[in-house]
């Protein structure tokens, strides 16, 4: 919450990763009431960070949601699936669609570089994260040039397949706020060519003993980064040519960054108009659209690689293919994103030798014989040293840094090693802190 005399402004509004159950302090009195809320600026899609938005407008909240375009499609999108898988698995969810229709209704979008009022005296400024289509780093100036701050959320401070790195120059800053995902001490990845040079690796080896391939991916981002390193291995003849089915949201959300071109970075932009390529409509790539066609992938013998929400193994349709070759040791699980605390992605990759999973409404137990592989540098977030680099490349150097959106060792330790190197005023605040800027 951003507030000042005049306004109230609510950044981001999400879900655990591992709970629905886990909710934002809605009811801390900052919030209340929320008709005192101005606006709702969403950074990104991802559930972390847009989970609970239609639950406002079942609270009765009936104030403008500012995000990009693709934001707006991918959240939309991201939200009815929600519904959908959790629905499935007999959870309960906060919202129902026609509070996911409200807030479409509600949606005001920016572009990169585009300022607009947002509140008697507020300006808002997207600029482009990097971390996934349409994230944005937000910039807000406050009164008649009486201050200026950006809330970086997710960032990824390197060009990747997909994105430009991070923006990283602002005409005016004072304090900046941003995630420590990665911001742990020991949280150094492998570039994106040395991720792809070990997804290669693995590929070959899995294929090689005839198994199958499980990449748990979030519908939006790592999927389609993956999808590109796949297209091009294969494309190339550096690996063998396997069908590679798309489950989930990634067929749809695949579709929506073909749709905004001009959020993609500049060589893939080229390479779909001018040369005509578009690596996303490739051959290899088949979408799985039924429970039916799931069963049939499920017991194919053939070699094969299946990408699969969710991301983190708590729920979706990934669950499905791990049922079906949990205990088939030629099979291999590779994880390409962030495992939160107390999903099941995390307990695997810490090792275990069996998991419980749901099967018809009942808990089965099945025996853990997959090999399992981490490959960190396809993750949409900046690792340690890009978040440092990020402030020592920053233009102007703000009067104080905010650390959040990350373990809470890793907040305090990267707010240490910044206020250590660059002599910047640093915070790392707990749950419900305020903080007074001026």
């Amino acid at each position: 919450m951003l507030s000042t005399k005049e306004s109230k402004i609510l950044i981001d509004i999400g879900i655990h990763p591992s709970d629905f159950d886990l909710k934002p302090f809605t009811n801390a009195p900052e919030v209340q009431p929320l008709d005192s809320i101005d606006a709702v600026v969403i950074t990104h899609a991802h559930l972390d960070h847009c989970g609970l938005l239609p639950a406002l407008y079942k609270l009765k909240y009936d104030g403008p949601v500012y995000c990009t375009a693709p934001t707006r499609d991918l959240m939309s999108l991201m939200l009815i699936d929600a519904l959908k898988v959790s629905g499935g698995e007999n959870k309960k969810v906060p919202y129902e669609s026609s509070h996911v229709r409200e807030m479409v209704k509600h949606c005001i979008t920016l572009k990169y570089g585009e300022t607009t009022d947002i509140a008697p005296d507020m300006r808002l400024t997207f600029q482009n994260a990097g971390h996934i289509l349409g994230s944005a780093v937000c910039h807000f100036h406050v009164g008649d040039g009486l201050y200026n701050i950006a809330f970086t959320s997710d960032m990824k401070f390197e060009r990747t397949w997909l994105f430009n790195a991070t923006v990283n120059k602002f005409p005016r800053l004072e304090t900046l706020v941003m995630e420590s995902t990665y911001g742990g001490y020991r949280d150094i990845q492998p570039s994106r060519t040395d991720a792809a040079n070990q997804l290669k690796g693995i590929i070959e080896r899995s294929l090689a003993k005839k198994g199958k391939i499980v990449i748990p991916v979030f519908a939006v981002g790592r999927s389609q980064e993956v999808m590109l390193v796949l297209e091009e291995l294969m494309r190339t003849g550096k690996v063998d040519t396997v069908p590679v089915y798309l489950d989930g949201m990634i067929w749809e959300a695949t579709a929506i960054h073909t749709a905004y071109p001009e959020y993609l970075n500049s060589q893939l932009r080229t390479q779909i108009f001018q040369m005509g390529q578009n690596p996303f409509l490739s051959t290899i790539f088949k979408r799985v659209d039924s429970s039916e066609m799931r069963e049939k992938i499920c017991h194919d013998n053939e070699p094969l690689i299946v990408l699969a929400t969710s991301g983190m193994m708590n729920g979706g349709p990934v669950m499905e293919y791990v049922k079906a070759w949990a205990d088939d040791n030629n099979s291999t699980l590779i994880f390409v994103g962030y495992q939160a605390e107390g999903t099941l992605g995390r307990r695997i990759q810490r090792g275990v030798s069996d998991i419980t999973l749901m099967d018809k409404g009942k808990p089965i137990t099945i025996q853990f014989k997959m090999a399992v592989e981490i490959v960190d540098g396809f993750s949409g977030h900046s690792d340690r040293r890009q978040l440092i680099n990020y402030i020592a490349t920053l233009e102007p150097k703000p009067e104080r840094i905010i650390i959040g959106h990350g373990e809470e060792h890793k907040c305090t330790d990267l707010a240490s090693a910044i206020y250590k190197k660059f002599n910047i005023e640093t915070r790392a605040p707990m749950n419900l802190e305020t903080i007074r800027m001026k």
